[in-house]
């Protein structure tokens, strides 16, 4: 309200493209209430006894269930990776414009990067508004791990019309066997493959990359030794587990809700909220722990999948034969 923003941004810059998004992060929690749900009602009018008495395994009776699963899993996978980070891209964009705070701190500080083989660059801060750095250096190394030259600087800026970084008030050390040349000058131009955006994206922006955006960034950061790197490797490895989070809540939800039970339908869905909700929970302090900490990217996300597999192969022994 405070922006103006149009009503037809509103809907359909926004909501239409909030929705998707907000639906695939739940999908998993979605199937699961609809399995409760269904396998429930069949259980209360007795069904499932039936199915059972006809001669049909309790097994075999779970087809049905894993064939949709996976149809849901395949397709959750290609709208989370194709489809909703271009959408992501226009809502965020909206976010930008009408929603977001003009006051938030935009500055980034402390940057390492790894630019060329055995090139560093350092910087301790840096303003994507100004596209200006603060004591700026670059290092590079022999094969060795010798010190061969070092440019410090007391501040850089990017040249949009060269493409290109100048370093201002600058001091160049070359160091050649045991001689040292010092070179002292006003302004200088770099050659840093480092774009400005490299420096003041947002940590929501790994959501609007596709799969091959993500993969070609993840080699880039890696390429570079960005402290970023963590965040993408966790985004790429939950977008292989979710998916599989469907199979394991459509295990629980069947052996949960296939017993007829007193409660009725309430107490299977209260039971199944409680799991599912947990396992959500688990799955962002696992992320956490990776961000913060030295847990493998790859085993943070699996690590809720593992646990709930047993959970849910435990459940599926004590389901009724």
């Amino acid at each position: 309200m405070e922006k103006e923003a149009p009503v037809r941004a509103i809907v359909f810059d926004y909501y239409m493209n909030f929705i998707p998004y907000f639906a695939m992060l739940f999908a998993p929690l979605f199937v699961f209430i609809s399995v409760i749900f269904f396998t429930s009602k069949m259980a209360i009018n007795t069904e499932i006894i039936a199915i059972l008495n006809s001669g049909m395994s309790f097994r075999r009776m779970m087809w049905p269930y894993f064939i949709s699963s996976f149809v849901i899993a395949v397709f959750t996978f290609l709208l989370t990776n194709f489809v909703i980070p271009k959408s992501n891209l226009v809502r965020m964009d909206f976010e930008d414009k009408y929603y977001r705070s003009s006051n938030r701190k935009v500055t980034v500080e402390n940057i390492h990067r790894l630019v060329f083989k055995n090139t560093y660059v350092y910087m301790g801060s840096f303003n994507p508004l100004s596209q200006r750095g603060q004591n700026f250096t670059i290092e590079k190394f022999n094969d060795s791990g010798r010190l061969e030259s070092k440019l410090s600087s007391s501040s850089v800026s990017y040249d949009t019309t060269k493409n290109k970084w100048k370093a201002t008030n600058y001091f160049i050390r070359e160091i050649k066997g045991n001689e040292e040349i010092i070179t002292k000058g006003k302004t200088i131009d770099t050659a840093l493959i480092i774009k400005p955006n490299d420096f003041s994206r947002d940590p929501g922006f790994v959501s609007t990359m596709t799969y091959r955006e993500l993969e070609d960034y993840i080699k880039l950061l890696q390429m570079q030794g960005s402290d970023e790197l963590k965040l993408f490797l966790i985004e790429k490895h939950r977008r292989y587990a979710s998916p599989f989070a469907v199979f394991i809540l459509t295990l629980i939800g069947v052996s949960l809700s296939s017993r007829k039970v007193r409660g009725g339908i309430g107490m299977n869905i209260g039971l199944g909220l409680i799991l599912s909700f947990s396992y959500i929970l688990f799955l962002q302090f696992a992320s956490q722990f990776s961000l913060k900490g030295d847990l493998n990217p790859m085993i943070a996300m699996w690590i809720p999948n593992m646990l709930y597999s047993i959970i849910a192969l435990v459940l599926y022994k004590m389901a009724p034969k």
